[in-house]
């Protein structure tokens, strides 16, 4: 994505859109040096232009509409002259990917790359063997090929990147936790993305009780309890020892505690008693996150999104055992004398369709 300004405070103006592109599109990862460059295809000042990457969730005619609005919003007025002009801000989608597109309010990539010196260098601090899709030539090829020989000045001042105000290096575990239907795998799936997490899911799929479960609960509770107590253990011990160092840190969507959670709403009292001994046993050899989240949703919502991700084994949920469960979280955080416990309430929030949202949670998080 490219952006440009030759009104006003101009390095201020690269910096609002940095923001609010952020804000409202996602993750930025990397931003290159800002250039000075001459006015081009038209009398006016100097541009201040720059280059930035964008992990987005959003579809391209998305992007655009965001773009104009973000570009509005920072005080850009179009002409219906057609032709060039001073302004405020001006923000080009470059590229998508490696998709092509061609529509008459949108061609990716940019047609005009090629010509524009003052995209090209930023480009290439950026992606220098990164593959035009048309063309077939890398970045640094077209660099050195193109036409345009104006002169470019880079700016010893830089553009700070709004992600950088959650710093992930200081948590190496974190653990997001939720009844059912919270939506405590969307956010970890969402953290690994923007944060280059190694991913921990709880593999409930694989558990052949579960289903069983939910039919006749008090035949199949043990054996449930027992099975995930099992690969829980195993699951963390492993991939929590075993720390991928490609990787920033660990975002889990469970921690060990949900098995005595649960188990203490499913089992009998005596089978409790058992089960509790043998957590204790395997749970002193497991690492412990560094931040504990509770996502709190009310029971309206969380059957809402049990609906809606359609699995036939969780039709049988009923609120009284959403409430039980619930209960049993709150219990357990309140026993614990912990500053890395979070509880979190997102019964008005939907943090996978509105990114506003999203960063709402973060703040918490990092808070």
């Amino acid at each position: 994505m490219a952006l440009g300004t030759n009104l006003g405070d101009r390095f201020e103006h690269l910096q609002s859109a940095v923001k609010a592109i952020f804000n409202r599109l996602g993750t930025i990862t990397k931003i290159s040096a800002v250039y000075q460059t001459p006015a081009l295809g038209f009398d006016g000042a100097d541009f201040l232009n720059c280059v930035l990457e964008l992990q987005t969730r959003h579809e391209p005619p998305e992007v655009l509409a965001e773009i104009l609005n973000i570009e509005k919003a920072l005080g850009r007025q179009r002409s219906n002259s057609g032709g060039y002009t001073s302004r405020a801000i001006d923000i080009d989608i470059l590229f998508y990917d490696t998709a092509v597109i061609n529509q008459d309010n949108l061609q990716v990539p940019h047609p005009e790359i090629s010509n524009r010196k003052f995209v090209l260098q930023p480009l290439v601090d950026l992606a220098p063997e990164l593959l035009h899709p048309v063309f077939q030539k890398t970045l640094a090829t077209l660099l050195l090929e193109t036409l345009d020989n104006s002169v470019i000045e880079q700016q010893s001042k830089t553009l700070s990147n709004p992600q950088d105000a959650y710093d992930f290096s200081r948590l190496n575990y974190i653990a997001i936790e939720g009844n059912i239907g919270a939506g405590k795998t969307s956010l970890c799936h969402m953290l690994a993305d923007d944060f280059n997490a190694k991913l921990i899911l709880e593999r409930f799929k694989d558990n052949p009780f579960l289903p069983k479960f939910y039919q006749d609960q008090q035949r199949y509770a043990f054996a449930l309890e027992m099975s995930f107590l099992a690969d829980r253990y195993q699951q963390l011990l492993e991939d929590i020892t075993q720390f991928d160092l490609f990787k920033e840190c660990v975002v889990a969507d469970y921690d060990a505690y949900k098995s005595l959670i649960f188990a203490k709403v499913t089992l009998q009292q005596e089978e409790y008693n058992l089960y509790k001994k043998l957590f204790y046993l395997m749970h002193k050899e497991l690492p412990k996150p560094d931040v504990y989240i509770y996502l709190y949703q009310n029971t309206d919502r969380l059957l809402e999104n049990i609906k809606k991700r359609g699995r036939s084994y969780e039709n049988a949920i009923k609120p009284d055992y959403l409430q039980k469960i619930n209960d049993g979280y709150l219990e357990f955080i309140k026993n614990q004398h912990n500053d890395s416990i979070k509880i979190i309430d997102i019964s008005g929030l939907d943090f996978v369709k509105n990114r506003s949202d999203y960063l709402l949670l973060l703040d918490q998080i990092f808070a």
